[in-house]
This record gives structure tokens, C-alpha cells and sequence, in this order.
């Protein structure tokens, strides 16, 4: 090429050199027959010519982006949708941010986690939503997954004609519900590739409302694939964004926790039965995975909804595994890490872990608002537990009912009721929300709290009256 710049003789060759660098990185990828997709991560199924290049999911990603029926998401600021965005605002939760994120009602004294709720990415994803129901009012409008981990959202959407493409009793999305004239709005999540080829090559209309973050997870990812690195990918195996980010990713393995992090560990440092390892990790790793050929040099990446310091540790076994395997000399070519963290779960993680070292041997409940589906929120409950303070878990308001009863999710996934969960005399109550949660639905619990403890200390005067008679 230096050559060819010096010499304008050599302009034929340098051109020769450019189509042949082109093909040498051309995407083999045909369309996806049928309709139907898997709903976990899975190898990528296309039809390749013998002597074909083996395919580039980035270059794909990329490619469909770029294509005309592809909208990446940005808020367009329409005023119908920036009025619908201020009905999730709270003149409550506002007065407690500007008395240092306490106050007292009675009998009651809150304290609200400085770092809560809804998050820049949900927000956006949301009033990109609300903008394509405007901008496409004419049209049919479909949803590859919920926009978000927030049941009162999701119905809102619903209302308003938008549906979630419906699943099989195998969890397989029939795409062929959606017409070539339809819209998709990708959810903050993300989609599969699998899901956007497939849409791309019916030439339906996407609408991308992928959070940031998530992205900058999948472009981790492909800079694994750049270095031959395995993606050890922190996360839930069935999560509809640990889904996509496979899907994007070449060789993978999920790992939910520490202790399946262990076991890859333990595979890497003293080998052992590839079937039995395997069987631990069943749906959980790409397509043809060998644990002896893809185990040498790894690179991680997490679910950007999962318990940060969790991911920060199994990091750092990775990094040390890889030390004592091949030396630290050369732990560089063996194991890769991006800074894929993201801010705002870290942030209010961070923001409960604070509350409760400075007020957990003082409070008598933590209360935690968010989607019974949301993993973030899911780790609140976690943080609260750790220290002790009995935590509830509520997705919304009516959770809380006047008989002193409360329905609550538990870790298992059971929503069970606990009974007299509100103690008598004063309380100081705790209250965070996972970041598909809005302020308003912050307040609808609360005012429940205020509610209840109202009519309690109403019950309690009055038998103190009898009792006095």
C-alpha cells in the first residue's frame, strides 16, 4: 500500500489489493428459514458454501444496523411522549431527595437509598417506545421481548397496542406473527442476532432501543473474538439479555455465580470428564464446545444486571487461575478484560450496601420495589439480606394489603404472603428500587406503608382505650 501511495503506477495493484482484503473478510450469512427461534442461546444456523468464510457476527451486526428498514433508537423529544414520561415522576419521592432521603409519617421513618429507580437506559427505552407508537400510529407495533422488567410499564404498552411476540411452551418466539409491514422495537436488553437477521431479511422496520451498556458488553465480545478468547459470561443463562449477548458471542460459557465459576476453574487447573462438565453447564455454552479446546484462553463479560463485586471476583479467579496455569508471564495470552460494568446497577448497589452499614442494626424492614423478573433488583433483596434486615420484595402497590399482609418474591421465584409484617409501635423502614422502577411506583408503595401503619396505630389506640376502660 505505501508503495501504491508513492507511485500513482501502482494505483491497479493497490486496488487488486483491496478487493482481495474485501472478500478475504466477507460474511458468509444466509437468512434463517421458517419463523421460529430458539429462545437460548444457541449456535448460530446458516447455510455455508464449502471453501466460505466462517461468518463475522459483528460485521453482520453492523451490516443490518446500517441497513434503511434499521432505526437506532434516540429520543426525539415529541411532546405526547415526553408528557406520558412525566406520569412516572413523584412529588413524594422528590421531597425525601431534598430532605437527605429521610422523612417521617405516621410512626414511620424513611430512608431511601441515595441511588434508586429507573436508570438513563430504561428511560430512554421507554420514550423510544412510546415515540415509535406516535411516529408509526398507522401500524402494527411488536415487541421481541418486554421493554422492560417492570409489570406496570409492560401493561401500559400493551394499552397501547403494542405486544410482545408470543412463545411456545419451549420458549421459541413465532416471528411469523409479525407482518413485512409491521414495526419491532428491540427491548433495552437487546435482541439475538438470530432475531434481527431474521426480521432484516423480511425488511421489517426495527426500532432499536437497546441500552447502551449492553451494547458495550456485546463489543467486548467481539474483541474476544478478536484474540481467539472464550467469553465467560456472568450472567443467567435463560436472561433475555445474557440470550443476546451469546447469540453475538463465537465460543461462550455462562456462568450464573461463584460457584459455577469454580468449576470451570477447577476444569482449567486439574482437567476432568468433558460429558460430566458439560452436564453442569447444560444450555449454557455455545455450539460444539469443548471444554479441553476452549478453556485455554479466556476473556469475561457479564450480564450488566448481575451483582457487580460478584463479577469483579469471579474476574479476578479467572485472571489468577490463569497464573498459576501458565505463569504469570503470561497471563496476558491467556486471559482478557473489559471494564463492562455498568454505572447504574453499580450504583445502586452501592447506594444499598451504604444504607445498610450505616442503618441496618437499626431498622426493622427493608423494603425493595422492582419487577419480580428483574435480576437487579433481585440482587437489592440480596445486599439486604446479607446484613441481616428482614427484606420484602414487592413489584408493586397492591402487594400491600390493610390486613398487615404483604406478597413477596422470594429467591426461588415463589411469590408467597407473610402475614403481621408490619411491627407495632414505631418503625424505621428502608426502601430502594431496582432500575426498571419508577419514582411514582416508589411512592404508590409508600403511601401503602403510611396507609397501613395509619390503621394500625388507630387499632392500637383503640385497644390501649379499651383495655384503659
Amino acid at each position: 500500500l505505501a508503495a501504491a501511495r508513492c507511485n500513482p503506477g501502482a494505483m491497479a495493484l493497490r486496488g487488486l489489493f483491496v478487493v482481495a482484503l474485501a472478500l478475504s473478510t466477507a460474511v458468509a450469512f444466509r437468512p434463517l428459514s421458517g419463523g421460529r427461534l430458539a429462545g437460548r442461546p444457541a449456535g448460530l444456523r446458516m447455510v455455508q458454501q464449502e471453501d466460505e468464510p466462517v461468518l463475522n457476527k459483528k460485521a453482520e451486526r453492523r451490516r443490518i444496523m446500517k441497513s434503511e428498514n434499521f432505526h437506532r433508537g434516540h429520543v426525539e423529544q415529541r411532546p405526547e411522549a415526553e408528557e406520558l414520561m412525566g406520569e412516572y415522576k413523584s412529588d413524594l419521592v422528590e421531597t425525601l431527595r431534598n430532605q437527605d432521603y429521610v422523612l417521617q409519617r405516621d410512626g414511620i421513618t424513611v430512608h431511601l437509598a441515595q441511588q434508586f429507580g429507573f436508570c438513563w437506559g430504561v428511560e430512554r427505552a421507554i420514550q423510544i417506545a412510546y415515540e415509535a407508537r406516535l411516529k408509526y400510529s398507522d401500524k402494527k407495533i411488536f415487541l421481541t421481548n418486554e421493554i422492560i422488567h417492570n409489570p406496570e410499564v409492560n401493561e401500559k404498552l400493551e394499552g397501547m397496542g403494542i405486544e410482545v411476540i408470543p412463545k411456545d411452551d419451549q420458549g421459541n418466539k413465532d416471528l411469523s406473527v409479525v407482518g413485512d409491514a409491521d414495526v419491532v422495537i428491540l427491548p433495552a436488553f437487546g435482541a439475538t442476532l438470530q432475531e434481527m437477521q431474521t426480521l432484516d431479511s423480511r425488511g421489517v422496520v426495527m426500532t432499536d432501543s437497546t441500552c447502551p451498556w449492553v451494547s458495550k458488553v456485546w463489543n467486548s465480545v467481539d474483541k474476544m473474538r478478536n484474540v481467539d478468547a472464550t467469553a465467560i459470561i456472568h450472567g443467567k443463562k435463560n436472561h433475555e439479555e445474557t440470550v443476546a449477548t451469546a447469540s453475538h458471542s463465537d465460543d461462550y460459557i455462562i456462568v450464573k455465580d461463584m460457584k459455577e465459576a469454580q468449576i470451570v476453574v477447577d476444569y482449567i487447573l486439574n482437567g476432568g470428564d468433558d460429558a460430566e462438565f458439560l452436564s453442569k453447564f447444560q444450555g449454557a455454552t455455545s455450539e460444539g464446545f469443548s471444554p479441553k479446546k476452549h478453556l485455554k484462553k479466556l476473556g469475561l463479560a457479564n450480564q450488566t444486571t448481575m451483582y457487580k463485586r460478584e463479577t469483579r471476583a469471579i474476574g479476578k479467579l479467572l485472571e489468577t487461575t490463569m497464573m498459576k496455569k501458565y505463569g504469570p508471564e503470561n497471563v496476558a495470552n491467556h486471559y482478557v478484560e473489559y471494564d463492562t460494568i455498568c454505572d447504574a446497577t453499580q450504583e445502586r448497589q452501592d447506594a444499598i450496601t451504604d444504607l445498610m452499614e450505616a442503618r441496618a442494626s437499626e431498622l426493622d424492614v427493608l423494603l425493595v420495589v422492582g419487577g419480580f423478573d428483574s435480576s437487579n433488583t433481585a440482587h437489592l433483596v440480596e445486599i439486604g439480606e446479607k446484613y441481616g434486615v428482614t427484606t420484602y420484595h414487592v413489584d408493586r402497590a397492591s402487594r400491600i394489603s390493610a390486613d398487615n399482609s404483604i406478597e413477596h418474591r422470594l429467591h426461588d421465584g415463589q411469590v408467597v404472603t407473610a402475614r403481621d409484617w408490619m411491627p407495632a409501635g414505631d418503625v424505621t423502614l428502608a426502601i430502594t428500587a431496582g432500575a426498571s422502577t419508577a419514582d411514582r411506583y416508589v411512592e404508590e408503595c409508600l403511601e401503602s406503608v403510611f396507609m397501613l401503619k395509619a390503621a394500625l396505630r388507630s387499632k392500637e389506640g383503640a385497644a390501649e382505650r379499651a383495655d384503659g376502660a
